[in-house]
């Protein structure tokens, strides 16, 4: 038999989805199979911030050549490249003398959180997680972070998004703490507001899990545990990206690099609490869920037992009358009652007293 219009598979998974979302892996990152090859981005947007205590001044520049007199500049700096190709990232590795390791780390993807010291460079790689309002997903982009004695440069994937607005706007304020430090609080700031945005997608899931148990306690329906199965996954997903983030910030902490100044490593230890409790809310958060899913069940086994209770008063009501039906109904030609003229009449009389009898001791139990 030749089925017509069949959904390729790729659709068919699309449609079982319940919030039509195809499934993506956030971290799929395997060391045994080498650097995965990166896709050249079809458009990079580089953005300098340079600046002291004095002023600060935001450049847009066309070319990544236009950034190498950024290495011996007199000023702190702040390179953010949006969109990674290879040619462009291993150019301006070269000039800032960055190592070719870090070099394969920033071009990989799906790359777990990590932290790197390498020559007179520290590195960091890390998850920049969002959440789609519209899929109820949990999306990602690696962000990788080079420090160095007077430059930050942050490479990002995606061009058209990120969370550092907030740090470009204290940039651009007179007087702000951080026009007023090294690069090191500058690396901080980027650190801290990738891991505050974390609070904001876990706001998010939560809101979803509320909702999803407001909805198995009042009307689940047959796509109730497929919902629930599918925010589980999202939780987890967004456990395991930020569960390395805990260890990269320990990194600093424990570092001994001349970048790092004594007075940061109390804004790192920050850092270092809010990604702990971060976890700790992933891993409640993932209670949660599964506290949910094992209601979704009992809920079920309420209603079957509702069901079964309903069945079983059914049955019990109909057993009497249909053993009297039965006795009567034999088809011996001698049996008493059988001739009797109004037989028909106190035998359906005798059922409806039964019936009416059993009703009121069910009731009088409290069994209905």
């Amino acid at each position: 038999m030749r089925f017509k219009n069949r959904l390729p598979i790729p659709d068919v998974i699309q449609a079982l989805n319940p919030f039509k979302m195809k499934r993506e892996r956030i971290m799929n990152f395997n060391p045994a199979e080498g650097v995965v090859i990166r896709k050249p981005a079809t458009k990079t947007r580089i953005t300098v911030f340079e600046y002291n205590g004095n002023g600060c001044t935001e450049l847009i520049l066309n070319n990544i050549e236009d950034t190498f007199k950024y290495t011996e500049s007199a000023h702190l700096s702040w390179i953010n490249i949006d969109g990674l190709r290879k040619e462009e990232i291993h150019m301006i590795c070269q000039q800032f003398q960055i190592h070719p390791l870090l070099e394969e780390d920033i071009l990989s993807i799906g790359q777990r959180a990590k932290m790197d010291e390498i020559d007179d460079r520290l590195f960091c790689l890390l998850p920049m997680i969002y959440f789609n309002n519209e899929t109820s997903a949990i999306e990602q982009e690696q962000i990788s972070i080079v420090l160095g004695k007077n430059f930050v440069i942050s490479f990002q994937e995606d061009p058209d998004r990120d969370v550092f607005d907030p740090v470009r706007a204290r940039l651009l304020i007179k007087g702000s703490k951080i026009r007023n430090s090294s690069t090191d609080y500058l690396c901080y700031a980027l650190l801290d507001i990738i891991v505050d945005n974390y609070f904001v997608v876990m706001d998010k899931l939560g809101e979803r899990i509320e909702l999803m148990e407001d909805q198995v306690q009042h009307k689940p329906d047959t796509r109730t545990l497929a919902r629930i199965n599918y925010l589980r996954r999202q939780v987890f997903l967004f456990k395991r990206a930020i569960s390395p983030v805990r260890e990269l910030v320990n990194g600093y902490l424990k570092s001994d690099s001349e970048l790092l100044e004594d007075r940061i490593t109390k804004y790192f230890k920050d850092v270092y609490d809010h990604i702990i409790q971060c976890n700790d809310l992933a891993d409640n958060y993932r209670d949660m869920i599964l506290n949910v899913q094992e209601m979704y069940h009992t809920q079920l086994n309420l209603k079957m037992n509702e069901v079964m209770k309903v069945l079983a008063v059914v049955t019990t009501l109909m057993a009497p009358p249909t053993l009297l039906a039965g006795i009567y109904g034999m088809n011996f030609h001698y049996m008493p009652e059988l001739e009797t003229r109004n037989g028909y009449y106190y035998t359906l009389g005798g059922m409806g007293i039964l019936l009416l009898a059993m009703i009121f001791t069910f009731k009088k139990r409290g069994w209905f």
